[in-house]
């Protein structure tokens, strides 16, 4: 367990760093140290729930949150949890795995281009609420399947289509992503594909490397930093689309 709260170490100080990288590092890395990936979603999407909790809490006490927002996110996606949910119960656990791990390299490239283009270009359609459902339906399906895509997929479509400041973005990912991990998790629970202990060595090494990360962030190049991880995060999902 002493390698797994060093992963969350590792992880926990990019994400104080940058505030980028979590769920596509954390999810990638337990399948490569032998987690078998439900079991590695499942986890990461308690893991994500838990630390969570906490950027919402501190969020809430910095900046205002839009929960007009976050909420018809929320509802487009119960529907996508609720088909998530069946799908999960129906394909063979085998055949799972390894569509799960496709799915995996392919959101985890989609997010590292979209997080290296963001803020850079503006899509041409007039915002619409119903486009917003539409993404909470879309981003719901991709995280029952990979924990992966809720950060960085939402962020880029609300400040290049629904033209939202990046101080309310950040609010929205995180409530958002918060209430859409906590119920994608149950999906797990319910096929036993949650190592609880697992998560605990994750949580308690994360913890530390969030305050550490924090620390060091001012004294650091951010956005070049981001940047940085975006590509690693990149060749981590071609790696995982190659590798299978």
């Amino acid at each position: 367990m002493l390698t797994f709260a060093g992963l969350g170490l590792l992880v926990g100080f990019l994400v104080g760093l940058t505030g980028v990288g979590g769920g596509a590092l954390m999810t990638p890395s337990l399948i490569f140290l032998g987690v078998e990936p439900l079991t590695a979603v499942g986890t990461d999407l308690l893991y994500a729930t838990v630390t969570r909790i906490f950027g919402v809490f501190f969020h809430g006490r910095r900046g205002r949150m839009r929960y007009d927002i976050a909420l018809r996110l929320f509802a487009g996606s119960i529907p996508a949890i609720i088909l998530g949910g069946i799908i999960l119960r129906e394909i063979d656990r085998e055949v799972l795995n390894d569509y799960l791990t496709l799915l995996l390299g392919l959101i985890l490239v989609v997010s590292a281009v979209l997080s290296l283009l963001k803020g850079e270009i503006h899509i041409p359609i007039k915002p619409r609420w119903a486009y917003v459902y539409l993404l909470g339906f879309v981003v719901g399906l991709t995280v029952q399947f990979t924990s992966v895509g809720a950060g960085v997929i939402v962020s880029f479509t609300l400040m290049n289509v629904a033209r939202i400041g990046p101080r309310d973005v950040v609010g929205v990912t995180i409530t958002y992503g918060l209430a859409l991990s906590a119920l994608s998790f149950l999906n797990y629970v319910g096929m036993g594909s949650v190592d609880y202990a697992l998560a605990g060595a994750l949580i308690a090494g994360t913890i530390p490397g969030v305050y550490a990360g924090t620390n060091v962030n001012s004294r650091a190049d951010r956005e070049r930093l981001k940047k940085v991880i975006n590509i690693i995060i990149l060749l981590i999902g071609l790696l995982t689309l190659l590798g299978r």
